[in-house]
């Protein structure tokens, strides 16, 4: 879980938009960034082993 202070900064607009840095909407991680879900890796993994994320499938071949 990141810092309730660094989620609270990347809400902010910054001066300039080079400095917008992206967070997963469910716990503020800032690393492993995913663009089409907006979410880290490890959100996106336990909602899709859930199978609350529609048209994502584990593979398996």
């Amino acid at each position: 879980m990141a810092k309730t202070s660094k989620i609270v900064a990347a809400t902010r607009k910054p001066k300039f938009s080079t400095r917008q840095h992206n967070r997963c909407k469910l716990c503020g991680r800032s690393k492993a960034y995913m663009r089409k879900f907006s979410m880290c890796r490890i959100c996106f993994r336990m909602l899709a082993l859930r199978g609350e994320l529609p048209g994502v499938t584990k593979a398996s071949w």
